[in-house]
């Protein structure tokens, strides 16, 4: 995954829902991936330079 591939919404596509960042998390990948997003894999912060 590119390390500018930071999402802060996602929209389901099989239920519709739109999917925010859970309280504390940056983006939707470190909400509700199986790993954070590539920023903070690497020690930066969360999609901040995205």
């Amino acid at each position: 995954m590119p390390t500018d591939a930071c999402q802060w919404f996602y929209d389901c596509k099989g239920c519709g829902a739109l999917l925010k960042p859970k309280a504390g998390d940056c983006c939707v990948f470190c909400s509700y991936g199986t790993v954070p997003c590539p920023p903070v894999q690497d020690g930066s912060d969360c999609c901040s330079n995205a």
